[in-house]
């Protein structure tokens, strides 16, 4: 049974920092590319950060880009999101997603909520 688990999600100040998880079983993990998604309220999902298989390679939307750094540990089978200098507008439900060609896994998601 494949699942996707986030965690570390919660209330933080602007400024401050989170640490997200996302854990991953029943399935080959490191064949998968892995990425972080957020949607906030009224808005479309839209895609934060992405790693490759073996963590050589990472993208970033340009809205993070140098606050928030994506990491994977194929030997854990989890794949992490380092947010700092957090805003309001990062506030929003995070979601990881595993892909492999036309497979496709999400997560359920974790909340994020900036506000001071």
């Amino acid at each position: 049974q494949v699942q996707l688990v986030e965690s570390g999600g919660g209330l933080v100040q602007p400024g401050g920092s989170l640490r997200l998880s996302c854990a991953a079983s029943g399935f080959t993990f490191s064949n998968y590319y892995m990425s972080w998604y957020r949607q906030a309220p009224g808005k479309e999902r839209e895609l934060v950060a992405g790693i490759s298989t073996t963590g050589g390679r990472s993208n970033y939307a340009d809205s993070v880009k140098g606050r928030f750094t994506i990491s994977r540990d194929n030997a854990k089978n989890t794949m992490y999101l380092q947010m700092n200098s957090l805003k309001l507008e990062d506030t929003a439900v995070y979601y990881c997603k595993a892909a492999y060609g036309w497979l496709n896994y999400w997560g359920q998601g974790t909340q994020v909520t900036v506000s001071s």
